[in-house]
């Protein structure tokens, strides 16, 4: 019998679920982590509005996430973390830079089109907060819900099913979001769930969805100056959305709206394509044994 607790202790230890709750917390504690120490530090100093103290605190927060899944990957999973390997860092990084802007500047170029954007002027402001603040979202939440969740989902269940339902956890992580909505939630998790999913499948790495999941909340909020995900941004354009909320998405933001849905579905299918053609999908694992 006491040959058999360290197998059984280890098979708990490997269990998906066991090991998505473990890859959570070690990724996400010491972001936490840093960002209240820096933020208790900062504060009666008067640090916190300084764009260079948010610069240091976030970058710290976000090298301390990526320590912690190294340390869950070596300690846990036994292996070299591949999905965070720096190989085709640059390349894979700029391609979804290029690809969020292009979305969403792709969304609102069909709201002024359709009549439901207008351009009112320009801001002169720094759009240094934004960037930050579309940094810290993207490289965080790429880590958990695509490096830890949608990884391991996709190992035991296979890629459809993981698709699946890591879109749909990814829609209700943005329910107690500022203006969030039972039409926004459903929104986010067709549009990002599917879309960011679909970009970490075809690389095998974070950095093509990590860079594609900056440059749309960038460009949401440090350009256009919308609200990202019910936030309210200040950024570069000065302008108005109007329409139904079904068309506009409310005081959500630009995100709840059908346009961006089918714009980001859009691109998630013709990923998804490529992921088939290239043999990228991953069978369940009772397909397997």
């Amino acid at each position: 019998m006491d040959m058999d607790r360290p197998n059984l202790f280890l098979r708990i230890l490997r269990n998906p679920l066991t090991r998505i709750i473990l890859g959570m917390v070690m990724v996400a504690l010491p972001i936490a982590g840093v960002l209240e120490l820096a933020n208790q530090y900062g504060e009666p100093r008067g640090l916190t509005d300084l764009d260079i103290f948010e610069l240091v605190s976030n970058s710290l927060g976000i090298l301390c996430g990526f320590a912690g899944y190294l340390l869950f990957v070596r300690l846990i999973e036994w292996r070299w973390p591949r999905e965070i390997s720096l190989f085709g860092f640059f390349p894979e990084f700029g391609k979804g830079l290029a690809l969020g802007a292009v979305l969403f500047s792709g969304t609102m170029l069909l709201l002024w089109l359709f009549g439901h954007y207008d351009w009112t002027g320009a801001n002169s402001v720094t759009v240094l907060s934004a960037a930050f603040s579309a940094a810290i979202a993207g490289f965080f939440e790429e880590l958990l819900v695509r490096g830890v969740i949608y990884r391991i989902l996709e190992e035991s269940l296979g890629t459809w099913i993981a698709l699946a339902l890591s879109a749909v956890l990814f829609g209700l992580a943005h329910v107690a979001n500022p203006n969030a909505t039972a039409i926004a939630t459903i929104a986010v998790a067709l549009e990002a769930g599917l879309l960011l999913a679909a970009a970490y499948s075809l690389t095998g790495r974070l950095w093509f969805a990590t860079g594609l999941h900056c440059a749309w909340n960038f460009t949401q909020g440090g350009i256009f100056g919308l609200p990202v995900s019910g936030h309210p941004m200040t950024g570069l354009l000065v302008g108005t959305v109007s329409g139904p909320t079904w068309i506009s998405g409310g005081e959500f933001g630009v995100e709840a709206s059908l346009i961006a849905v089918l714009v980001c579905m859009t691109a998630t299918v013709f990923i998804l394509r490529l992921v088939v053609k290239r043999g990228l999908v991953v069978k369940p694992w009772w397909r397997t044994s």
